[in-house]
């Protein structure tokens, strides 16, 4: 189960989207270099405002590109950067990754490794972005009635170095039992 990286963006300062950029650093045990959202601790404002001492497992947001395409057949114009993922990819389900997958980037023997910690909350800050897209990335299973998100996937850094469009993404998985991902 390999894919490909077609976007990175980071953002220095706190806002929903961000920009996109040629290439982006990882920092391994912080997150994206010079993005707001990296560090031991938590960044995001309503984990701060909760305990600003937990650990940060949400060093690294990526979306699957193929949330796209299904957004837009739902009327919703989305591209890469623009939900706040700092990567953005393709070929890869990551929804579907059990909790501790680890996605290497670049070079299967080096390159920069994030490991994922679990899904992401979307909040009502969707909405202000786009009217009506909140319900469209987080609703109910039809059979189950279970919670489904589909804003993409959270993660820390393992192993620095730097990602960019075109860039291979191979998917390590964990010893079983997997452990399904849950909201971070």
């Amino acid at each position: 189960m390999d894919g490909v990286v077609t976007a990175v963006s980071s953002n220095g300062t706190y806002s929903f989207t961000k920009p996109n950029r040629e290439r982006v650093t990882l920092l391994a045990g912080l997150g994206v270099e010079g993005d707001v959202h990296a560090g031991v601790t938590v960044k995001h404002r309503s984990r701060v405002a909760q305990d600003p001492t937990q650990p940060n497992l949400r060093q690294v947001h990526l979306i699957h590109e193929e949330l796209f395409t299904e957004l837009a057949g739902q009327g919703h114009q989305v591209r890469p950067g623009e939900l706040g993922e700092n990567i953005t990819t393709r070929g890869i389900d990551l929804l579907a990754l059990p909790t501790g997958a680890l996605l290497r980037f670049g070079d299967v023997d080096g390159g920069a490794v994030v490991e994922v910690t679990g899904l992401r909350n979307p909040c009502r800050q969707i909405d202000d972005f786009q009217d009506g897209l909140l319900k469209r990335v987080v609703g109910r299973d039809p059979d189950s009635g279970e919670i489904v998100r589909k804003a993409g996937v959270m993660s820390v850094v393992r192993e620095g170095g730097t990602v960019g469009p075109g860039d291979a993404v191979h998917v390590e998985l964990p010893a079983h039992p997997h452990r399904p991902l849950e909201r971070v």
